[in-house]
């Protein structure tokens, strides 16, 4: 289970650059009405609509079948790019340490650290430079219960806000 911060139009691509396991993201669905990047954004994506529970069930179904296919799962737990650009590193929600719990998956956390400087959401912002990129030791899941679901977050969230708190001091 791949997870990540979460901070630019440029996370998806540079995930992809950057990992050599063959994976599927798992992503908001509303995301696929974008003109054409929707087109290919849910042909290669997980779906999940965040307010229908019978869409959160299915994610789990999809990623098993992905799995059993040998596919890792690429999760941002930020469930999206915060609205402040002052936020370094929002809350994480559950679904990505759920997902990796119920399939016994460990989880490679990776910090993207210049992604926001470089191509932000904010219209005519960035700036050209290098992207660099960190992944962190994995964070193992075999044993643990949904129980342990919180602790997992944190954990993996703290790892990846203290390297970025790092590189900006």
């Amino acid at each position: 289970m791949f997870v990540s911060n979460h901070t630019s139009m440029t996370d998806i691509m540079l995930m992809l650059y950057v990992t050599k396991n063959p994976f599927v993201f798992v992503g908001k669905k509303e995301l696929s009405k974008i003109p054409l990047f929707g087109f290919f954004y849910k042909r290669t994506c997980i779906l999940v609509d965040r307010k229908n529970p019978r869409s959160r069930k299915e994610v789990f179904e999809s990623a098993q079948k992905r799995l059993d296919q040998g596919l890792s799962i690429c999760i941002f737990p930020e469930g999206g790019v915060p609205d402040q650009e002052s936020i370094v590193l929002d809350h994480f929600k559950d679904g990505a340490f759920r997902l990796a719990i119920e399939h016994q998956i460990d989880i490679a956390p990776m910090v993207f650290f210049d992604n926001k400087k470089r191509f932000s959401f904010s219209f005519f912002s960035g700036s050209p430079g290098k992207l660099r990129v960190k992944t962190l030791a994995l964070i193992a899941t075999k044993g643990k219960t949904l129980d342990n679901k919180r602790e997992l977050n944190q954990l993996t969230r703290a790892a990846i806000l203290q390297e970025l708190e790092q590189s900006l001091a």
